[in-house]
């Protein structure tokens, strides 16, 4: 166990640790969007690339605000397929297609649910649980969505 999941920390310093996270997750898409060509998984990665600066807006009008806003995101975290544990972990190409692109932002986005599991436990019955909680549920959701469109379009019914 990490020491970060034994810390829980103050309201501030909490989303500052978020606010990296998110950032951190919108530079890796950016570097994948300036090496891919395929046009389908440039849109991919250009979606997840703003949902990203979305949380990362959010977290940061949270710190202005000195709270998180009620009622903003989800209480509880999605269930998800877990593709994660199927689908190889890879850095992408420039010749890397939507299948190849979904999978990597598959992976990014299952860093950031363990983050914010980890950092949620480390604070349970703190204040600080909640926003571990909504963060995480967040991220469960975009996971969801991106394994959905996996699904759509990689896996067949056989």
């Amino acid at each position: 166990m990490t020491d970060q999941a034994q810390v829980c920390y103050t309201f501030e310093a909490a989303v500052e640790m978020a606010v990296t996270m998110e950032n951190e997750g919108f530079r890796h898409y950016l570097e994948a969007l300036k090496k891919v060509k395929d046009r389908a998984a440039r849109e991919i990665l250009r979606e997840a690339a703003l949902d990203e600066l979305d949380h990362k807006h959010q977290l940061e009008k949270a710190l202005v605000e000195g709270q998180m806003g009620a009622g903003e995101g989800l209480a509880q975290p999605v269930p998800t397929m877990n593709l994660g544990y199927t689908l190889a972990k890879k850095e992408l190409s420039p010749a890397s297609d939507a299948r190849e692109a979904l999978a990597y932002a598959i992976h990014l986005e299952k860093g950031s649910i363990d983050f914010y599991q980890r950092m949620s436990e480390g604070c349970a019955g703190a204040p600080m649980a909640g926003l571990f909680q909504r963060l995480l549920a967040d991220e469960s959701k975009h996971l969801q969505s991106l394994e959905d469109l996996y699904e759509q379009h990689f896996l067949t019914e056989n």
